[in-house]
């Protein structure tokens, strides 16, 4: 069963993520462009991928295993942010807006496991 990952809300807040992820490193430090600037966007783009290669999955089992893998890409995000904060790549402002829109997609991410899980689960 084909799922449209458009409307999943998850993804909607996954891809605004990765939208500001990409203009928040591009005032990082040249010489980590293929550092940690690399591992940023990636794990960022990762989350709204998954969702969208797990909504097109035909088993509920597998649609699971491709969020468990977003999930899986918003931890590493999650410290990678910390990690640019802590070593003065990005402002407290610019850290805050980030981490709050992750932490929102989490929840969301996290919600829609749950449900997923419920129903499958439900006799």
């Amino acid at each position: 069963m084909k799922r449209d990952f458009r409307n999943i809300k998850a993804w909607k807040s996954a891809d605004d993520l990765a939208t500001l992820v990409y203009s928040a490193t591009k005032t990082f430090p040249k010489e980590e462009l293929y550092g940690l600037v690399s591992q940023i966007r990636r794990a960022a783009v990762s989350i709204p991928s998954n969702i969208a290669e797990g909504a097109a999955r035909k088993t509920i089992k597998e649609y699971l295993q491709f969020l468990y893998i977003a999930q899986g890409s918003i931890s590493e995000l999650e410290y990678l942010l910390h990690l640019s904060k802590r070593i003065g790549y990005l402002k407290d402002s610019e850290y805050n807006n980030l981490d709050g829109l992750r932490d929102e997609t989490a929840k969301m991410l996290y919600g829609l496991i749950n449900y997923i899980e419920k129903e499958t689960k439900a006799p």
